[in-house]
């Protein structure tokens, strides 16, 4: 049986109603650890996103994050055996998501899949297409794999 790893989850910056007046906006903060075994975890990302963003984005925006959230967690948990740091961080003007693992140096590149797989390799395909801004940044150990919707709440 696999040893679970602690999950944390660090919500910082104040929501829209804990803002005094006239005060400038400061960005808000939802960070979370999933270890690799934690393949379940994926829902529990995306449902803290989805708590994180109730008052800070609009409808569509949060489903958009959440689907691109959990392609990317996804991801990190398969092709890597370390798991992965969820960031979240967001302004009025837009949310930006980051995946970073800790093991694979190996940067993803979007392909297009052909019949035979399934649905294997539409993950970058999905965040390409949603995403006002992505990319992937190595990291001393491992990678960051990020986007950004802007608008904020619509």
């Amino acid at each position: 049986m696999a040893k679970r790893q602690k999950r944390t989850t660090v919500v910082e910056g104040r929501g829209p109603r804990g803002r005094r007046p006239g005060e400038a906006s400061q960005p808000a903060r939802m960070r979370r650890r999933v270890g690799h075994a934690e393949r379940s975890a994926v829902g529990e990302v995306r449902r803290e996103l989805r708590e994180f963003l109730r008052h800070r984005s609009g409808q569509e925006q949060t489903d958009a994050a959440e689907l691109l959230v959990s392609e990317l967690v996804t991801n990190a948990l398969i092709h890597t055996r370390h798991g992965a740091v969820v960031t979240a961080t967001a302004t009025s003007a837009r949310l930006r998501v980051e995946v970073q693992d800790f093991a694979s140096e190996d940067l993803p590149a979007p392909y297009v899949p052909n019949a035979d797989d399934g649905t294997h390799g539409r993950g970058l395909i999905l965040v390409r297409s949603l995403a006002d801004a992505w990319g992937v940044e190595a990291q001393a150990l491992g990678k960051t794999v990020w986007f950004e919707l802007h608008g904020g709440r619509r």
